[in-house]
């Protein structure tokens, strides 16, 4: 079973859509199996990480933009900005897909963990995430 989601973004940052993945799970009937989440761009990424403070999604932050820094003189690829080709760099070295298993008609998370679009542009548009639930 294949859902879509469309996720509003407001710029930089990391957007927490674990309910909105849980309710497709919930929703497909599976008791167990295996979900697959899946961005379908190339600035932006997800992630699973700490849902609990803040703070881990500050610093993550903060140490992406610093290892990969917007105007480097090495980029060629910026008609569309100077966040574009960072965006490209940081959705290479993260994650496009994530696979979650699924027990008793719920997703097998970590008490502090939650899934996260992380957008790598400026920009305020909406991203679509393909989630791929396959099970009993």
């Amino acid at each position: 079973m294949n859902a879509y989601l469309k996720i509003s973004i407001n710029g930089q940052g990391l957007y927490e859509i674990t309910h909105k993945v849980a309710e497709k799970v919930a929703d497909s009937g599976i008791n167990t199996g295996l979900v697959t989440v899946f961005i379908r761009h190339t600035s932006a990424s997800l992630l699973i990480q700490e849902n609990a403070d803040p703070a881990v999604m500050r610093d993550l932050e903060h140490w992406l933009n610093r290892l990969v820094p917007e105007d480097d003189a090495l980029y060629t690829h910026t008609l569309e900005g100077p966040d574009d080709m960072p965006a490209h760099i940081k959705g290479a070295l993260t994650a496009v897909n994530l696979s979650i298993p699924i027990e008793n008609a719920q997703m097998v998370l970590g008490t502090w963990q939650g899934i996260f679009l992380w957008e790598h542009r400026h920009m305020r548009d909406e991203r679509e995430i393909c989630i791929n639930i396959l099970g009993d």
